[in-house]
């Protein structure tokens, strides 16, 4: 496997996890309130509902909002 790819998965694992992380969090915490054994319950499931549409989602659409930020933004 190629460094470029390994930088790719693993900046995408990393990327995604917390994302994950902090969005089933904040959204829980918006839910319960964060009050707490049924919030660190809830977090958990949430982040193992999330997590694996997240990892594919920055590992394909990645290099897609890259090129178009390179579009958008100007070189300097």
């Amino acid at each position: 496997m190629s460094y470029k790819l390994q930088f790719r998965l693993l900046t995408s694992a990393l990327m995604s996890l917390l994302m994950a992380s902090v969005m089933s969090g904040c959204i829980i915490a918006m839910k319960l309130n964060g009050t707490g054994v049924l919030f660190l319950e809830a977090w958990r499931d949430a982040f193992i509902f999330a997590w694996p549409i997240a990892f594919p989602t920055a590992f394909f659409m990645g290099p897609v909002v890259q090129y178009l930020v390179k579009k958008m933004l100007p070189e300097s």
